[in-house]
């Protein structure tokens, strides 16, 4: 009955955030200093819900096979941790110059990539989903250790960045999680076997989505006032988020269809245009750094990045399986 609820919060994992996003906005113009204080104490208890389940699904064993992958791997840091920030920086400065706790969100997002739709969308749209997995598991280390680094250049003086303290934020959110995540899968792996350690996975990214809602909820209850003072500008955070996702997808293809393989070209877009908003959220809603605002935008992708990562797929169903030019389908679905 649990394992049943978490697997449909997953499968509606849109519909869920965005429903918390509005109660939290909701919430938090009604309830006291006393239960944002509550809500505040509960924040890491939650963010290990979060972490933990989705790390057990990690396989970081992957990053053995990176030399069987050296392309894609090699293209995707450089994207990842080259082009994507750029933008990032780019759109921070035109659409958030008076917000600096949203450009906080945005660089979050650009800077921490693939999750685990990364292999699930790779896998339906026939791409190389080996490559994409060890991609994955490489981009995931190598944010670990970029994010703080990346931050301390990118950041205003008045933010109240420090790289120490996002560190020790990593190794409780991330690192730890991470270990423990990893000692589990293989235990369950020796447990179950692999088939049976495949039928529980649906539920860990469940529980894992359901702490992904509490996290927005109380995110957006703490930081309701200030967010709801501008409705109009926080609206509008969603344009620099498209805009974003639109240059990172559209380079990662220029760059798979000039250097690899049609399979290779769709493990390289969705390695860098699928973004770990999970852990972008876990650390932009941890206590201390960042301002918990800079929670909005990332809550926002994840209205945009399945989307995204739906409209490409059928791209290459539609189009590039079938030989057919954009402006052909369109026309062939205008006839029908």
């Amino acid at each position: 009955m649990i394992g049943e609820l978490f697997r449909t919060i997953k499968a509606n994992l849109i519909s869920a955030v965005v429903v918390s996003l509005f109660l939290g906005l909701v919430a938090g113009q009604v309830i006291g200093p006393g239960t944002k204080t509550a809500l505040q104490s509960a924040v890491l208890p939650v963010l290990f819900v979060m972490i933990y389940p989705m790390m057990i699904n990690i396989d970081l064993q992957e990053v053995l096979n990176v030399r069987l992958h050296a392309r894609v791997v090699l293209a995707s840091l450089l994207l990842n941790f080259g082009l994507a920030p750029l933008v990032a920086v780019a759109l921070a400065r035109l659409f958030f110059a008076g917000t600096p706790e949203y450009a906080v969100g945005l660089y979050f997002i650009a800077l921490i990539p693939t999750s685990g739709m990364t292999a699930a969308w790779t896998g339906l749209a026939g791409g190389d989903l080996e490559g994409a997995l060890v991609a994955m598991a490489v981009n995931l280390l190598a944010a670990v250790v970029i994010l703080p680094l990346y931050l301390s250049v990118l950041l205003e003086q008045g933010v109240g960045f420090d790289p120490a303290a996002l560190y020790r934020q990593l190794a409780v959110i991330v690192a730890i999680p991470m270990v423990a995540g990893n000692l589990t899968r293989r235990y369950l792996l020796r447990r179950y076997g692999p088939e049976g350690f495949k039928r529980l996975k649906p539920t860990f990214g469940g529980i894992s989505s359901f702490g992904v809602m509490l996290i927005v909820f109380i995110a957006m209850a703490m930081r309701s006032t200030e967010i709801l003072a501008d409705p109009v500008a926080s609206a509008l955070v969603v344009v620099p988020l498209v805009l974003f996702y639109a240059i990172v997808l559209g380079a990662g293809s220029a760059v798979g269809r000039l250097l690899m393989d049609g399979p290779g070209e769709v493990a390289l877009v969705y390695a860098t245009s699928m973004r770990n908003l999970s852990i972008a959220i876990a650390i932009a809603a941890a206590p201390g750094f960042p301002p918990a605002s800079a929670v909005l935008p990332i809550a926002l992708a994840y209205v945009i990045q399945p989307p995204l990562g739906a409209v490409y797929m059928q791209y290459r169903r539609d189009v590039v399986e079938q030989g057919l030019t954009v402006r052909e389908l369109v026309a062939s679905r205008v006839r029908a």
